[in-house]
């Protein structure tokens, strides 16, 4: 059911998506292409704020806290779930691997490669900060529209 929680959980994960994405591409060299990089994850940030934060908010500013680094936790492991998959079927293309199971093994190892290169102080600070605000003004939100 639709809430006003769940609508300012979905809109501020999105926006710290979008925010993140735009720090992602930063440590990237110039010429890389990202194709639908930044909208996939403010779509995940979307369904994450919807799905995570939302339908928990109205429990007390400590679980709103919580909830909100809950929700980034699940965006960022999202994220890095779907873009290494993208990446593993676009290698899989081009015949890099010789079973599937070397492809799962593959999204395992892509995704913590990806984790390693954006875990930079400043992308997890915004995680962090960004996530409690969303948390905070979920549970606002679910206090003021019952």
């Amino acid at each position: 059911m639709p809430t006003g929680a769940r609508l300012v959980a979905a809109l501020g994960m999105a926006i710290l998506g979008f925010v993140v994405s735009g720090q992602v591409i930063m440590l990237y060299s110039e010429g890389t292409n990202f194709g639908w990089f930044t909208v996939v994850n403010v779509a995940l940030g979307l369904a994450v704020g919807w799905m995570t934060i939302g339908p928990r908010a109205g429990q007390g500013v400590a679980v709103g806290l919580t909830n909100g680094i809950t929700g980034t936790v699940v965006l960022l492991f999202c994220a890095l779930f779907v873009q290494a998959v993208n990446e593993m079927v676009s290698r899989a293309m081009s015949r890099r691997y010789g079973d599937p199971l070397e492809a799962v093994v593959a999204v395992l190892e892509i995704g913590m490669d990806l984790f390693l290169r954006i875990a930079t102080l400043e992308i997890l600070i915004t995680l962090g900060v960004g996530g409690v605000i969303v948390g905070l003004l979920a549970e606002v939100a679910a206090r003021r529209w019952r």
